[in-house]
């Protein structure tokens, strides 16, 4: 009996912003694109942690490096939608 390994291995990156940690990573869809997927840990024992949503119509990439990149960016305007600061700096 053979074991299967994975054809590939995800990287999960850690981003912290504004006081808020996430887990960001591209999810492979197919040979071609990656979608971003972004979890926003809880900020104490008690919290659950939070997928964030897609926030685009087109969520897929055709680099791992460009859905990371989106997944930050994503992280920093959620951040940004619920302290009232308008559009996330990059």
């Amino acid at each position: 009996m053979e074991a299967s390994t994975p054809a590939f291995e995800e990287r999960l990156v850690t981003f912290s912003y504004r006081g808020r940690l996430f887990l960001c990573r591209a999810e492979r869809l197919d040979d071609q694109t990656y979608r971003p997927v972004v979890i926003c840990r809880g900020q104490s024992a008690d919290q659950a942690d939070i997928e964030l949503p897609a926030d685009t119509d087109n969520a897929s990439y055709g680099t791992e490096a460009e859905a990371l990149r989106h997944a930050e960016q994503q992280a920093m305007r959620w951040v940004h939608d619920r302290t009232g600061d308008g559009q996330a700096q990059a």
